[in-house]
């Protein structure tokens, strides 16, 4: 947005107007806007410009992007607070993982995967249902992929990967051991690793020649069982994968 101009006595009087009635402006047209408003239409272009939008329709859509962007409780106006809370922390995971995100580890993981002769990808736990999805999507687009879960085969195949292969690692603690041994199975082979993770400081952070780091908000609604959100490696997949599906096409 251009730097805003002073605006005048009728130009003040529009901004105002358009201020008390904001969350109707993006249904109107800049007509009907005259007539509510009481001012010209050439009143609505000039104090456009000067507030730096190139025209009504560009400040209508920059109204309608703002209101996208944050979560809107007016659908579930009773709602509990605590449920309030749970889905504040699921934006939260997902706003502060794009934000870790850095376009040129994005890069340099599709042309990784893009010079491959084959992907691996190996995962254990409800990282599984992840793995399962990147799998689906690299065959679909004429990618060779295979997916293991199973601990002892997941050891066994690390040790037989090619330097052409690429290894996508996905653990949200980063830390289960057969995923630690394969991926330094991996490394004494010369082997290219990929490793999606919110624990930056896990082994498979370390060791990894490419890392994707999610966040992790603290806290659980299951206590008692292993079963933290992975909604942050999610979103990473899915960004790899769609980055990668651009690139490709």
């Amino acid at each position: 947005m251009a730097t805003e101009k002073a605006l005048s006595d009728s130009e003040k009087f529009l901004w105002e107007y358009i201020e008390s009635h904001v969350a109707e402006i993006p249904n109107l047209s800049i007509v009907k806007l005259s007539e509510q408003a009481n001012v010209s239409t050439a009143t609505i272009v000039r104090t456009m410009k000067k507030k730096g939008y190139e025209g009504f329709t560009s400040f209508k859509h920059h109204l309608k992007e703002r209101s996208n962007a944050a979560v809107n409780f007016s659908g579930v106006e009773k709602i509990d607070a605590e449920i309030k809370q749970a889905i504040l922390k699921n934006e939260q995971e997902v706003v502060r993982t794009i934000n870790r995100l850095d376009s040129g580890t994005i890069e340099d993981a599709i042309q990784k995967i893009k010079a491959s002769s084959r992907i691996f990808i190996f995962a254990r736990g409800f990282s599984e249902l992840i793995a399962e999805e990147m799998n689906v999507k690299f065959q679909l687009l004429d990618k060779y992929s295979e997916k293991h879960t199973d601990p002892n085969i997941i050891t066994s195949m690390s040790k037989k990967i090619d330097k052409k292969d690429i290894v996508v690692f996905i653990s949200l603690g980063g830390e289960t051991p057969e995923l630690v041994t394969a991926l330094k199975n991996c490394l004494k082979n010369g082997v290219s690793t990929i490793t999606i993770t919110a624990n930056g400081n896990s082994p498979l952070a370390r060791l990894s020649e490419i890392v994707f780091t999610g966040f992790k908000s603290e806290g659980s609604y299951f206590p008692e069982y292993e079963v933290r959100s992975r909604l942050p490696l999610s979103v990473i997949a899915r960004i790899l994968l769609d980055s990668y599906a651009i690139r490709t096409n």
